[in-house]
């Protein structure tokens, strides 16, 4: 029998197949990252089953309990992707391969200092506002280009890309938009000689729009696991 998850994997899997296709991408060309905010160790295990690696977690005290809890399986990668205040990075520091929720030198500062000295640099994109939204974290494609910059410069960090959380629209012309826009900002830093490798963006709803517009990293979590229960402490 399958199991809900491993078939859910698979479904993913071939959509994101079918979209770097459409996109007239190579197969492969694009990671899928399994959002496990909520969902317990035991739901990992079954992701981990059915081959997914790369696991991204919002909260800070999720991730120090999972990465304990799951320490006994090899090749895990560990991707923190939600806000971060300046008061929580030691953990984060110390236990993720990658931050994609960068938006502030503070925080990347902070990272730097905390980051063991015996692992290796901790990947980070830097969050970017794209739809202007008061509310969203990420800096403004103007304060990019300076941030990024400080950001390449600091020790045990690799900057390695952008990530952005759209305006949530059912408009597909509006999203695409809005992915287009953190492409152009990348190829931008890349023009003055910032060259970076990752472009997260996408979820479970609009991946498919993510990837036409250059997504290298999609980020799904309700297609593999699920819809959330926010009742759950």
């Amino acid at each position: 029998m399958t199991h809900p998850i491993s078939r859910a994997l698979a479904e993913v899997g071939a959509r994101l197949a079918a979209a770097e296709a459409a996109a007239a991408r190579p197969t492969g060309s694009v990671t899928l990252l399994a959002v496990s905010k909520t969902f317990p160790e035991a739901a990992l295990r079954e992701a981990y089953a059915a081959g997914a690696r790369q696991f991204g977690e919002n909260y800070v005290q999720e991730l120090s309990s999972k990465a304990s809890e799951l320490a006994d399986l090899p090749d895990l990668v560990w991707h923190f992707i939600g806000p971060l205040q300046s008061n929580k990075t030691r953990p984060v520091a110390e236990l993720a391969h990658w931050v994609h929720s960068v938006d502030r030198l503070k925080i990347a500062e902070r990272l730097a200092a905390q980051r063991p000295a015996h692992l290796p640099a901790l990947n980070v994109c830097l969050q970017v506002n794209v739809s202007g939204e008061a509310s969203k974290s990420g800096c403004t494609p103007d304060e990019l280009p300076a941030l990024a910059r400080a950001v390449a410069a600091l020790p045990q960090l690799a900057l390695r890309g952008l990530m952005c959380i759209p305006e949530p629209t059912p408009d597909t012309a509006s999203l695409a938009e809005q992915f287009a826009l953190l492409r152009r900002l990348k190829e931008q830093l890349a023009a003055e000689g910032l060259a970076l490798d990752t472009l997260s963006m996408g979820m479970s709803a609009d991946l498919e729009t993510a990837v036409a517009e250059g997504a290298t990293l999609v980020r799904v979590g309700t297609a593999i696991f699920g819809a959330r229960d926010y009742s759950q402490p």
